[in-house]
């Protein structure tokens, strides 16, 4: 082939994979989907030194009762720590168990989880914490009992996402098209007030379902959601940015959607950032082709990339995955 022509083809490829400028072609990639099994609403994480995801084990709702974390030091090559938490260890939980968000504080990891999907106020069940001394575990209950019980303005208490900002702590969380935020306490046992004297706020953006998550960059605020129905191929993430925590937030547009020449129900996302840089990977979970269950998701990584105005470039589903990183 005329050297021409093959540099049109490896510009093409990495269109599709991800390559980044710099990369050598036989630079170890880490497929997708990442992660062998079915796992779904993965939290990614940087702790120790290691790249870290904890995801939800998708399965019916009364094997749902654990969960698994996986570690790497390179993106590539991942570690399964099992059961770091399961319902015989959460006296109050039964099944259900989804969406972990993990922590580092004060030299312990924090692991926020739902549990027993909760339809009213009546019922046992919401959002936890357990805590640790390694991020593999194993957690313990911390409360007793749930951290958030009950719905507050419309919002179902699962799918929560903790987010630093500077000394203050805060907690996302919702589903039922809810989405409310609230600042967590010192010791997470339980939350602070707004100068209003309410708890929950409520910061629902257009088009939002469930799986929130938020990430800063540059002073701005970047709120991600999921959009659709989890179980159907129109599931996808929806971004929002403003110039504080709490918002106003209004809706931009979709960054991660299906692909059918891949995968199908593309979303409840997180955003790894690796420390030091402007780099960044979004794991999601996704229905590979054909899907033959509700419950087939699998746990993906691809790069997320902004533009130089500051919006986020459309996610490119790719099968290869990301190449080798190290945390330096």
């Amino acid at each position: 082939m005329p050297k021409s022509l093959s540099l049109l083809a490896a510009v093409a490829m990495c269109s599709l994979t991800g390559c980044v400028q710099g990369e050598a072609s036989d630079t170890p990639r880490s497929g997708n989907p990442v992660l062998g099994g079915w796992y779904a609403d993965p939290e990614g994480a940087v702790f120790a030194g290691r790249f870290w995801i904890f995801p939800t084990f998708s399965a019916r709702y009364d094997r749902q009762v654990f969960l698994d974390a996986f570690s790497s030091p390179d993106l590539v090559h991942w570690t399964k720590h099992g059961r770091i938490l399961d319902t015989t260890a959460v006296a109050w939980a039964d099944s259900a168990m989804w969406a972990p968000a993990t922590v580092e504080k004060d030299g312990r990891y924090w692991l926020f989880f739902a549990a027993n999907d909760i339809q009213s106020d009546d019922a046992t069940g919401g959002i936890g914490v357990a805590v640790a001394d390694r991020p593999e575990g194993p957690y313990e209950d911390w409360l007793g009992r749930p951290l958030v019980d009950a719905f507050h303005n419309g919002a179902q208490p699962i799918d929560q996402f903790v987010f630093r900002d500077g000394d203050t702590w805060w907690l996302y969380y919702g589903g039922w098209r809810h989405a409310n935020v609230a600042r967590l306490n010192d010791d997470f046992s339980g939350f602070l007030p707004f100068d209003d004297g309410t708890t929950f706020r409520e910061i629902t953006p257009e088009g939002y379902v469930e799986g929130p998550f938020m990430l800063e960059r540059g002073g701005r605020y970047y709120f991600m959601w999921s959009e659709g129905g989890w179980t159907g191929d129109d599931y996808r993430v929806a971004y929002a940015v403003a110039d504080s925590p709490l918002g106003p937030f209004e809706r931009i547009g979709t960054l991660l959607e299906q692909d059918p020449s891949i995968a199908t129900g593309a979303g409840h996302h997180s955003v790894i950032q690796v420390p030091g840089t402007d780099e960044y990977y979004i794991v999601y979970h996704r229905r590979p082709i054909p899907n033959e269950g509700r419950d087939h998701r699998v746990t993906c990584i691809d790069r997320l990339v902004f533009n130089d105005d500051g919006t986020v470039r459309p996610v490119v589903m790719t099968v290869e995955g990301v190449a080798a990183r190290s945390i330096e």
